[in-house]
């Protein structure tokens, strides 16, 4: 049973549902930076940054996710992540995101790439690597 301090989250991706269920926080990479959700936050919808989501259950065993953008939104002590993508660290393709992160390193040589697109592959590519690596 939910105790006071705790509060609902659920995990979204395009893919299905990842998470739903009683926490007592949730750490996000805002656009803005990074920040902690805890019981009674005020309400709050923030674009999400590439990173890593760190969820603490009721039960005090705790999730993390590689995401890759998308929103969180807090309102009535109930939290939701639309994440773009959102994966566990034991399920990253290590090898993947290293091929992915040499594609992007070779897409900088072209100029009629933008940059900001290939800026944002990078990031994920290195946030997946040190994710699973940790």
């Amino acid at each position: 049973m939910a105790n006071e301090k705790t509060f609902q989250a659920q995990v979204l991706t395009p893919d299905g549902s990842r998470f739903k269920g009683d926490v007592v926080s949730v750490s996000v990479p805002g656009a803005s930076g990074s920040f902690q959700i805890l019981y009674n936050h005020a309400p709050i919808i923030s674009a999400l940054d590439v990173g890593r989501v760190d969820i603490q259950k009721a039960d005090n065993s705790k999730l993390t996710y590689a995401v890759s953008g998308g929103f969180v939104e807090m309102n009535d002590n109930q939290v939701t992540l639309l994440a773009e993508r959102a994966i566990k660290p034991s399920d990253i393709d290590v090898e993947e995101a290293k091929k992915k992160l040499s594609d992007a390193k070779e897409k900088l040589k072209d100029p009629s790439i933008m940059q900001s697109d290939v800026d944002h592959q990078m990031k994920d590519a290195q946030n997946l690597i040190k994710l699973a690596n940790s």
